[in-house]
C-alpha cells in the first residue's frame, strides 16, 4: 500500500503531471483503503474490477484478497506504473483504456476478460474502486442494468453522487440512480470522506458507498430496457403530474395511448409526481407495459 510520498516518487520517476480533469485524486489513507476492501469481504473465488487504478495502491490490496483483478486506467503513464508495481501478481490484468465505450456501454476490451473469468469460476463479480468523479454514475448504472452485471459494488464517489445513490422518494436527490439501485438491491452509505484523505485534495467531499445486488429484487423487473425508459420518461419531467408525462414518451415506449390504463392497473395515482413514486412503483408500471401485447407495444 502506497503513501503520499511514495506516490509522488512514482509520478516523478515517470515525469507525470496529474490531470485534474480526469479526476486523478489518489486515496492515501491506508485505513480507508482497508475499510473499503474489508467491506467487500473478498475471497479467492471473486473477480474484482477496479476503475481508475492510478499507481496501483488499492490494486495491490485487491490482488492479495481476490482471485482475479481487472484494473482499468485511462492514463497510459499511470497504467505503466501499475503494471510495474504489480508485476509479481499473476492474478492482475491492467488495461489501459476508457472503461466506457459510450455512456450506455462498458468497453468490450474490459468486458471480455471479465466474462471469460466468470465462465470458469463460481465466485462473485464486484466493482471495488476509488471512482473518477466524472464517470462514476454511468459506470454504476451500466453495472446495475447489464448486460455486464456486478454482484456488488464498493466505491468512493463524490458526496453528491453518494447522496443520489442512497436517496429516498420525495427527496431532492432522488432520481434514476436511486431508483435503479434500490430496485435491484440494497445500497448503503459506509462513510463520509474529507478532502484531506486524498492527494491532491479535491475541492469536494466524498463518500464510501456499498451496493449489494438482490437477485430476488432484480428478477421482479421483467425488462430492464423498458424499466429504464419508464424511469427516464417520468423522472425527466419530475415537476409534472404522471398523466402529463405520459404524453412525452419516446423510444421503445412511444406511440402508446393507454398509459392511464397502465397506471390504473399498477394502482398508481396519475395525479402524483414522479419523485413521489417508489422504485417498486416504477417496477409495477414497467411490468404492466411489458405485459401489453407485442403488437400494441410496437405501434
Amino acid at each position: 500500500m502506497q503513501n503520499k510520498k511514495q506516490i509522488k516518487q512514482l509520478l516523478a520517476s515517470e515525469g507525470i503531471s496529474l490531470n485534474r480533469q480526469l479526476g486523478q485524486n489518489f486515496l492515501i489513507d491506508g485505513n480507508l483503503i482497508n475499510k473499503l476492501t474489508d467491506s467487500a469481504t473478498l475471497s479467492k473465488d471473486d473477480m474484482v474490477l477496479e476503475v481508475g487504478c492510478g499507481t496501483g495502491s488499492l490494486t495491490q490490496v485487491l490482488a492479495q484478497k481476490a482471485g482475479k483483478v481487472i484494473a482499468v486506467e485511462l492514463d497510459r503513464a499511470l497504467a505503466k506504473i501499475t503494471r510495474a508495481q504489480l508485476a509479481e501478481y499473476q492474478n492482475v490484468l491492467v488495461i489501459n483504456c476508457d472503461i466506457l465505450k459510450d455512456k450506455h456501454t462498458i468497453n468490450p476490451t474490459v468486458a471480455r476478460p471479465i466474462k471469460s473469468f466468470l465462465r470458469d469460476h463460481r465466485g462473485r463479480f464486484l466493482l471495488v474502486a476509488n471512482l473518477p468523479y466524472k464517470i462514476a454514475t454511468p459506470v454504476i448504472l451500466n453495472l446495475t442494468k447489464g448486460p455486464l452485471i456486478a454482484d456488488a459494488m464498493y466505491v468512493t464517489v463524490q458526496k453528491e453522487v453518494a447522496e443520489r445513490m442512497v436517496a429516498k422518494p420525495n427527496s431532492k436527490n432522488y432520481g434514476p440512480l436511486s431508483i435503479f439501485l434500490s430496485a435491484a438491491g440494497e445500497v448503503r452509505l459506509i462513510r463520509r470522506l474529507k478532502p484531506s484523505v486524498f492527494w491532491p485534495e479535491p475541492k469536494v467531499y466524498s463518500a464510501m458507498v456499498s451496493f449489494i445486488r438482490s437477485t430476488k429484487k432484480a428478477n421482479q423487473i421483467k425488462d430492464f430496457t423498458i424499466f429504464s425508459e419508464v424511469v427516464s420518461l417520468f423522472m425527466g419531467h419530475r415537476r409534472k403530474m404522471l398523466k402529463s408525462c405520459c404524453k412525452l414518451a419516446a423510444d421503445a415506449i412511444t406511440g402508446i395511448d393507454c398509459w392511464l390504463e397502465i397506471l390504473r392497473r399498477a394502482n398508481i395515482d396519475s395525479n402524483k409526481r414522479p419523485a413521489q413514486l417508489s422504485p417498486e412503483d416504477y417496477i409495477l408500471i414497467s411490468n404492466e407495459f411489458f405485459a401489453l401485447p407485442v403488437m400494441k407495444r410496437q405501434q
